[in-house]
């Protein structure tokens, strides 16, 4: 209450990432139920959808912790459960469960059988620490590079951080070892000519997939569309338009890591169940 009046009613949608009722049915149920507060002991002061709401904020915002706006739970308390739902794998069931449901809607099988390889250099801000950085030679960037695997709906499979130094068929090995663990039933992977060479023989040999290396075609001039690269590509365009993705703030690679997780559940939560109105990227026509 103020000067007499008591305050409006809050809207159900404050800012266009909000979740609506139909996007927070489809995340709840995946998300563990809450023991208690970040303090412990005390049964959680926050409604979880809130720390969602701020969480997919951020990310799509770009802004710092300490800036989240005040009509959305504290940042300590935002940022502790970011960090327990990275480590304990909840948003990584989150990503998964999310991933398959989208796939079955476009009438794939849940699991994929192929994917799509690319690395992506970022600048690194004055958080990232020198231990966790490097220098991109050939894209002159100097900060971490993301290494993603998708699959031909360019939906994420496999996210990993490295040094912007690491070569991307180094990177490769580490990131298809992981996508062997963690998606297994992926057998095919189409690649550009970064990842040519060694490899494509290791690969195959332990953990039998099989690199399909789409070079370009020796005539070509200026930008083209390549088969199948097209995919992850459009998936970097997708990601990029979260602002916290355009540079690298994080001070740890898992939460880096799970920054693009976070950007591509909102993504898939808004195709599962479109909000109403305009999309607040399009642009209207007169």
């Amino acid at each position: 209450m103020l000067g007499g009046m008591s305050s409006s009613p809050r809207p159900a949608r404050r800012y266009p990432t909000d979740l609506t009722d139909a996007q927070w049915a489809l995340i709840a149920p995946l998300l563990p139920p809450p023991k208690s507060g970040p303090a412990g002991g005390r049964p959680p002061k926050h409604p979880m959808r809130e720390i969602v709401n701020a969480i997919l904020y951020l990310v799509r915002t770009g802004c710092a912790w300490r800036l989240l706006p005040r009509d959305l739970p504290p940042w300590p308390t935002v940022y502790w459960y970011f960090a327990a739902w990275t480590k304990d794998g909840s948003l990584d069931r989150v990503h998964a469960a999310l991933r398959a449901r989208l796939r079955t809607a476009a009438g794939r099988e849940p699991e994929p059988s192929a994917g799509v390889v690319d690395a992506q250099s970022l600048r690194g801000a004055d958080t990232v620490g020198t231990g966790t950085r490097g220098y991109d030679a050939g894209k002159r960037v100097n900060g971490r590079k993301r290494h993603i695997v998708v699959d031909t709906l360019g939906l994420l499979l496999v996210v990993m951080v490295t040094a912007a130094s690491v070569q991307d068929r180094d990177g490769g090995r580490g990131l298809l070892k992981t996508l062997h663990r963690t998606r297994p039933g992926v057998q095919l992977v189409w690649a550009d000519g970064g990842y040519a060479g060694s490899l494509v023989r290791v690969a195959k040999a332990a953990w039998r997939i099989v690199v399909v290396v789409v070079r370009k075609p020796p005539d070509q001039r200026g930008f083209a569309v390549l088969p199948r690269r097209w995919v992850v590509e459009r998936t970097f365009a997708w990601m990029m338009r979260c602002r916290r993705l355009v540079r690298d703030y994080e001070r740890t690679i898992p939460h880096q890591e799970a920054m693009v997780q976070w950007a591509m559940v909102g993504l898939m939560t808004r195709r599962l169940a479109p909000a109403p109105g305009p999309r607040p990227w399009a642009h209207t026509r007169s």
